[in-house]
C-alpha cells in the first residue's frame, strides 16, 4: 500500500493530521548505530509548524519518541518506532470543510476513492505526515554520513519569479539555515519574505522551487531500466505534498543544448574517473558516478487559502467556501528537511541494497 517506501532500509508511516499523533516504523536500520531522540529532533525542528512569521502558526513542539528498536543508545537491528505526538490540534476550524471540497486538495479525490475521508486538516493527505519521513530521514543521514561521510543540503532556491544565485559547490548548512527562507542568497531571501508574507495578509500562497545537492556520495548506487537512481529520486519527491515537478542535473534546461556542449567530459584525478563538469547530476545510465548528485523539485502554491472559492459541495452541489485554520502561505521553507529527508531515503536504501550485490572478477 501507499504508506511503504523502501526495499531495504524501509519506513511505514502513519497517523491523521488531527488524530492522537503521526510516526513512522524504519525497519532494516543497520545493528550498533548509535541513536538518540536527539539526532531526530535537529530535523523535527526545522520542519515543524509555528517556526517562523512565515510559516503556518499551529503550534506543534513535535517531540520525538522512540518505542522500540534502540537499547542503550544503539540501533538493535529491529523495527524502529518512532511518534510524535498532536497536541494543537483545532478540528472545529475544519467543519465547513466536512462538506465542501477544498479546490485542488485531496478531499474530492479521498471521497472518490475510499467514499470516506477524514476532513480534519486534511487527514492523511496533510504534511503533517512527512513528521514520519523526516525522522526517518534523519536515521537515513546519520547512516549514510557514517559509512560515506555524505552530506546532504536543500535549501530554497526560488519563490514564485525571485530566483537566488548560490554556488551548489560551497553552499553551507549555516548558510541554509541563516535566515527563515531557508535560501541562502540573503538579497533574494528578504524579498521573498516580504512576498510571502504580502500573501499571507492576503489569504493567499505563493509556490517555488526547493534544490538539493548530495555531496560524497558512494559510485554504483542504483539499477539500470526501471529503478534508475533518478528514478528513485523522482517517485520520492514526487511522494511530497505539493510537489508538482522534478528534474535532474540540466534538466530542462539541457534541451537547449547540443551533445557536444552537455556531454560531461572524463579525466583522471589520480585514480578517481571524475568528469569536468556535471550536467548529468551526478547520475549516468541511472547510477551514481560518484560527483555531487544536484536535483530540484518544485512546490505548487499552497491549495487551501482564505479567500473564498467557487467549489462543490459533498451533496453535488455548486457551492463558495472560505477556507479558516491555519495555513502555510509557502510550503518552501518547511519543505527543505522534507527533500532531505526523502534524498537520503532513497540513497540509504540503495547503499544498503548494494551490499547485497557482489562483483566476481
Amino acid at each position: 500500500m501507499g504508506s511503504f517506501f523502501g526495499q531495504v532500509f524501509r519506513v511505514a508511516t502513519f497517523g491523521e493530521s488531527h488524530g492522537g499523533g503521526v510516526g513512522v516504523v524504519v525497519d532494516g536500520c543497520p545493528p550498533h548505530l548509535p541513536l538518540a531522540e536527539t539526532d531526530i529532533q535537529v530535523d523535527l525542528d526545522r520542519r515543524r509548524p509555528g517556526q517562523s512569521a512565515i510559516v503556518t502558526p499551529r503550534q506543534e513542539s513535535d517531540r520525538c519518541e522512540i518505542l522500540s528498536g534502540v537499547f542503550e543508545g544503539k540501533t538493535l537491528g529491529t523495527p524502529i518506532a518512532l511518534l510524535v505526538r498532536n497536541q494543537d490540534a483545532r478540528s472545529q476550524d475544519y467543519q465547513e470543510m466536512a462538506t465542501k471540497f477544498r479546490p485542488s486538495h485531496a478531499d474530492a479525490t479521498y471521497q472518490a476513492k475510499y467514499g470516506i475521508r477524514n476532513w480534519q486538516g486534511g487527514g492523511r493527505a496533510s504534511a503533517r505526515e512527512t513528521i514520519g519521513r523526516v525522522a526517518a530521514g534523519a536515521i537515513a543521514k546519520k547512516i549514510l554520513h557514517q559509512v560515506a561521510h555524505t552530506e546532504v543540503l536543500a535549501y530554497v532556491q526560488r519563490v514564485r519569479n525571485l530566483e537566488a544565485q548560490i554556488d551548489i559547490g560551497t553552499v553551507t548548512a549555516a548558510q541554509i539555515e541563516a535566515n527563515i527562507l531557508r535560501c541562502p542568497d540573503a538579497a533574494v531571501a528578504a524579498q521573498a519574505i516580504a512576498e510571502i508574507e504580502q500573501a499571507r495578509r492576503e489569504g493567499n500562497s505563493l509556490g517555488g522551487v526547493v534544490e538539493c545537492v548530495i555531496r560524497s556520495v558512494p559510485v554504483g548506487l542504483g539499477d539500470p531500466v526501471f529503478e534508475k537512481l533518478e528514478a528513485e529520486l523522482a517517485r520520492a519527491m514526487m511522494s511530497l505534498p505539493a510537489s508538482k515537478g522534478f528534474e535532474v542535473g540540466s534538466g530542462f534546461a539541457g534541451t537547449y543544448l547540443t551533445g557536444r556542449e552537455h556531454n560531461d567530459e572524463f579525466y583522471l584525478e589520480g585514480d578517481r574517473l571524475r568528469t569536468r563538469t556535471n550536467r548529468s547530476g551526478g547520475i549516468q545510465g541511472g547510477i551514481s558516478n560518484g560527483e555531487d548528485i544536484v536535483f530540484r523539485v518544485a512546490f505548487k502554491p499552497t491549495a487551501t487559502i482564505l479567500q473564498p472559492q467557487n467549489t462543490v459541495s459533498v451533496a453535488g452541489e455548486e457551492t463558495t467556501l472560505r477556507a479558516r485554520g491555519r495555513h502555510d502561505p509557502c510550503v518552501l521553507p518547511r519543505a527543505v528537511p522534507m527533500v532531505e529527508a526523502m534524498a537520503a531515503l532513497v540513497l540509504c536504501d540503495r547503499y544498503l541494497y548494494q551490499q547485497t550485490v557482489r562483483v566476481l572478477g
